[in-house]
């Protein structure tokens, strides 16, 4: 049996207010062309179809027409689950509809794990694999929120509640063991041992944390041994956790901000003989549309653009350039865009790096960090500090805030 695994589509998703629809595009027709080549019996998609909760009609029509063009493949079976980006109700909505094409759709937990387990079969009604369809776990799925709680009671229930969906889950699949079958399970969550595409503290990080701190964070241990593979979404680099092979993150198949500039994009095909995974083929996704960072000072900046190979690029390169001044330089802007002049490239990023002493550091940054440029979370944490808030509450309001984010959003 043959499955593929791929995660954070993102489809909607706006590079500095920079539309993506077309990589997006190239990106499933692609798929479509790979799911036939390796003879995909089984797709899973582990979370964040789109990029936002409410997708424009344009990301909703990519979307469909997707699957109405997997319908024509050989894939029989397909299962997509939501991720922390995705609402429910908008994934959940044609649900019924789709399941007509073997297509399962999980936007949120169901109080009735029975709903989650989701047995897959050939064209001859046999028995294929058993999927334990995980969606991103919300903090009102795993705990009931008490009154008077610790920030560290708050954390270690929110864990608790995680480990325990996914034992519930082995507990009622393990009399599968006895059919030989392979019995995966999927999830969009952070899981200790794996690489985010920035350390979470900068703003370049492109994945949206999932809870404050450590909350929910769980080890490869966590995971019950009835699995025989694991399937992830949330961070954006293809990974192991913690070296285990049958536990991994497909990463996304689009670089979500200049971090991931370097990084190779895969889909993962998996193949399985009885229920023995023994192979794990990562597909290398291509490079549509190419990102580059450049730094340093002016007359670095013009060496190194004046020495980039821009040629032969299916679409525009889009660029981050930091340039390294003394002092500030008020149509460092327009210079900047003359030394693209008649280039295939296009600055989707610029900011200014002073290297003179008489700034700190936090000068330095705060200077050039717009406001656009801040999550909710870190707007909220400079509210804090500018009302002189004991810092170690920080973390209890952070995790109430970010409780009322969510309501806003599915609201």
């Amino acid at each position: 049996m043959r499955i593929l695994h791929t995660a954070d589509w993102h489809i909607g998703h706006r590079l500095h207010d920079n539309e993506r629809y077309d990589e997006h595009q190239l990106f499933l027709d692609w798929l479509l062309t790979v799911i036939e080549t390796y003879e995909i019996d089984l797709l899973i998609v582990a979370g964040d179809i789109f990029d936002n909760g409410y997708p424009s009609h344009e990301s909703q029509s990519q979307y469909y027409q997707f699957l109405r063009g997997l319908a024509q493949t050989n894939c029989r079976n397909t299962i997509i689950v939501g991720g922390n980006h995705d609402y429910p109700g908008t994934l959940n909505a044609p649900r019924d509809i789709l399941e007509l094409l073997n297509i399962k759709v999980i936007g949120k937990a169901f109080r009735e794990l029975k709903y989650q387990i989701i047995p897959i079969h050939d064209s001859q009604k046999k028995l294929q694999a058993v999927v334990c369809a995980v969606p991103y776990l919300r903090d009102k799925d795993i705990r009931q929120a008490i009154v008077g709680e610790s920030y560290e009671q708050i954390e270690e229930r929110i864990k608790e509640g995680i480990i325990k969906h996914y034992q519930q889950l082995a507990e009622e699949v393990t009399p599968f063991r006895s059919t030989n079958v392979p019995i995966i399970a999927t999830g969009h969550l952070f899981a200790l041992g794996g690489e985010p595409s920035a350390p979470s503290e900068m703003r370049e990080c492109s994945e949206k944390p999932i809870h404050i701190g450590t909350l929910g964070n769980i080890s490869a241990a966590d995971f019950p041994t009835v699995f025989d593979y694991i399937a992830l979404g949330h961070l954006h680099r293809p990974q192991r956790v913690n070296q285990q092979y049958h536990i991994r993150y497909s990463g996304s198949p689009l670089p979500l901000s200049f971090s991931e500039f370097t990084d190779k994009k895969t889909v993962l095909v998996l193949e399985f003989t009885d229920n023995k995974l023994m192979e794990v083929v990562p597909v290398e996704v291509p490079q549509w549309r190419r990102l580059v960072r450049f730094r340093g000072t002016f007359e670095k900046l013009e060496k190194d653009i004046k020495d980039f190979d821009d040629s032969g690029q299916l679409m525009r390169v889009w660029a981050e350039i930091k340039v390294e001044l003394d002092y500030y330089e008020p149509n460092i802007v327009q210079k900047l865009q003359d030394l693209i002049k008649d280039r295939n490239i296009d600055i989707l990023k610029h900011q200014a790096i002073y290297t003179h002493t008489h700034l700190s550091l936090d000068e330095q940054i705060g200077l050039e960090k717009a406001l656009y440029e801040l999550s909710p979370e870190e707007i909220f944490e400079k509210k804090c500090e500018s009302e002189s808030l004991d810092p170690e509450k920080y973390p209890e309001m952070l995790q109430a805030f970010r409780e009322l984010l969510e309501d806003e959003d599915h609201s």
